[in-house]
């Protein structure tokens, strides 16, 4: 049995963003490097997916071994989507016996939205 975390609800106004939104000002070369691996890593729609799985699981992470339901693809397939997601900083992972459960990097994910914020354009009378 997990244990359940609660986790708070982070809006992208409150959490500190990495980099101002690219609407506002362009990002530096460090910024882009350092975010680029998450962007890419979720331009892949299976590790879209597993991503919105495992930051949507009711308790705050997910078993590997849900992870594999609802997919064609074998599970050591799974298992390297899941490695690009832990490397570019979006999931963490915690042995238990010999499941891991994979959590969302929440810092992560408001980054990442954070930089994609656009504001509404000014209404033209």
């Amino acid at each position: 049995m997990s244990k359940q975390k609660d986790l708070p609800l982070l809006r992208p106004e409150a959490a500190a963003p990495c980099c101002e939104p690219l609407a506002d000002h362009s990002i530096s070369t460090a910024d882009a490097i350092a975010l680029a691996p998450a962007f890419k890593a979720l331009g892949d729609p299976i590790r879209l997916q597993l991503l919105s799985q495992i930051a949507s699981a009711p308790e705050g992470e997910t078993c590997v071994c849900d992870l594999n339901v609802g997919f064609d693809v074998s599970g050591p397939t799974i298992s390297h989507h899941l490695k690009v997601l832990r490397e570019a900083g979006l999931i963490e992972g915690e042995r238990r016996g010999t499941w891991v459960y994979y959590s969302a990097v929440r810092e992560k994910m408001t980054a990442l939205a954070g930089l994609l914020v656009t504001a509404e354009p000014a209404a033209v009378a």
